[in-house]
């Protein structure tokens, strides 16, 4: 007999409103651990009903594992490890290349399940991430190769001194639900293989289905056992246990501010690669073409339902241009699809969970109880198959205190602030505690420079959206911001992923 009960206080925000079962129901896909050599249910005895925010319909079940079973991935990562070290860059790369074949192979599945899961459109958006999944792997390979080691004077003239790059170890990796598929494969499984790492990977419980399937295809490509070891459940326990056990020498997690700012204290003294929240602000000044501004602002807005770290969050626009401005960021927001998701013309999909709703509508009543104006959308959006599609929304009249300006609302909703002069810009753009990503908007080349010097960002787009970005890149947050540590893409993920060993010779004897 099937039991339900739902999330205990223990358990993150982000399981609100799921049903917890103690037998899953026969005939829906299941998701499992994957442990060293043996795929295998959480010992925990309880599993997580997945339900599409797309469809509404029922997608299946993951286990929900226990402090244990990390231990036990623990174990097998650090069982693989020497093995791992061992194995020439070529053939590592090699692998990773017959990995991004797989991807590619199981494209049209993996794109489906990451549309019913996740949420984003199959045509606009799913079928682009299972690309990007890919070329993280692709990327990881190529870039490996190429990765340079020194040779260094020295003043003794009998001695020679170098320095080479050596794998961290077992790695903790935390991936988020908004790219559940490409940014696992991005930041972070393709450049722990490419340098030789071990893995212990916790997936975001709303999206572990898709994880599971990327790990079948790591096996069927043959990563060897114990390389990447797949634990599924709640990050508040398997997460926290990940970070914290002895035996994982490093961490990487992307998702939340609030979250990162945790593990960075309960994982202190390990190297940390962290990529967190975004609140990235867009300027417009009064030179820019200002059609396309608003054009490029929508799009960075309305982006997978705006639930990118990196997203147009709030935009600053010159007192002199807001009207022009506003009149095409609607005429932007009213060029969005939502509908099937199976649609070629649907655009944007809905929210992936009900904890992200509830956070974003509550930013949306501060912002009306502060006085500000919704000029389209701003409601959940009629006739669709979940509650969890919101309308694209524009807000105008904000002030600095809004919690729209302030924090991250991960959510299809466009803000717009008002300044006079330069300094008056800086001053809002610094009134978020965020340092991740921003864009500016000028035909002015010294204006372009002024400003990306000036705001305290870690990314700087000019005349572009804020979530632009390619994964050879470098990104990450801003020193003494909320945004992150470290930085990744291409050879920067590689070296953040890797110890920088130095070795002195003496040649006398």
């Amino acid at each position: 007999m099937m039991t339900v009960q739902f999330r205990s206080s223990l358990e993150g925000p982000h399981l609100r409103g799921m049903a917890i079962v103690s037998e899953p129901e026969q005939g829906l896909r299941l998701g499992t651990n994957r442990i060293g050599s043996t795929w295998t249910a959480g010992s925990s005895g309880r599993f997580l009903k997945i339900d599409s925010p797309a469809t509404g319909e029922a997608l299946g079940y993951l286990a929900l594992s226990t402090r244990q079973d990390v231990s036990r991935a623990v174990q097998a990562a650090e069982g693989a490890r020497e093995a791992m070290r061992r194995m020439g860059v070529f053939a590592r790369a090699a692998l990773c290349l017959k990995i991004a074949e797989e991807i590619e192979r199981r494209g049209d599945e993996l794109a489906r399940l990451l549309c019913l899961e996740q949420g984003k459109p199959y045509h606009a958006e799913a079928k682009a991430e299972v690309a990007g999944a890919a070329l993280g792997f692709r990327n990881a390979a190529e870039q490996m190769k190429w990765l340079e080691t020194s040779a260094f004077a020295v003043a003794d003239p009998h001695k020679r001194a170098f320095s080479f790059l050596q794998p961290k170890g077992v790695f903790a990796i935390i991936t988020p639900w908004n790219f559940p598929l490409a940014l696992p494969c991005l930041y972070y499984l393709g450049p722990a293989i490419a340098t030789g790492n071990t893995v212990v990977w916790v997936p975001a419980p709303t999206t572990s289905l898709i994880a599971v399937a990327l790990m079948e295809c790591l096996i069927e490509a043959g990563l060897p056992d114990g390389v990447v070891n797949l634990v599924l459940g709640d990050g508040a326990e398997v997460g926290d246990e990940a970070v914290i056990h002895p035996g994982t020498h490093a961490v990487g997690f992307t998702g939340s501010s609030a979250t990162g700012a945790r593990i960075a204290s309960r994982g202190a003294g390990k190297p940390l690669l962290l990529e967190m929240g975004g609140n990235g602000p867009t300027i417009v000044l009064p030179d820019a073409d200002i059609d396309r501004a608003a054009a490029r602002v929508g799009a960075g807005c309305f982006a997978n339902a705006g639930q990118i770290c990196t997203a147009t969050e709030r935009i600053l626009v010159h007192q002199s241009v807001h009207d022009r401005f506003v009149e095409g960021l609607v005429k932007a927001a009213a060029a969005v699809r939502m509908g099937d998701p199976f649609d070629p013309a649907t655009t944007m999909g809905p929210l992936n969970n009900a904890a992200g709703l509830d956070k974003m509508l509550s930013h949306m009543d501060d912002a009306l109880a502060r006085k500000a104006q919704v000029v389209t959308g701003g409601r959940i959006a009629a006739g669709m198959p979940t509650n969890l599609y919101f309308e694209p929304t524009v807000v105008t009249g904000l002030g600095r205190e809004s919690l729209l300006n302030i924090e991250e609302s991960f959510g299809p909703v466009a803000p717009v602030l008002t300044f006079e002069t330069d300094e008056e810009a800086l001053e809002l753009a610094a009134s978020s505690p965020f340092g991740l990503s921003a864009a500016v908007f000028t035909s002015t080349i010294a204006k372009a420079f002024f400003y990306t010097e000036s705001l305290r960002v870690g990314i700087v787009n000019v005349n572009e959206k804020s979530c632009y970005w390619e994964p050879h890149i470098p990104a990450g947050g801003a020193a003494g911001t909320q945004s992150g540590l470290g930085r990744t893409g291409g050879r920067h993920t590689l070296m953040e992923m890797c110890d920088l060993k130095t070795m002195t010779i003496d040649l006398a004897q």
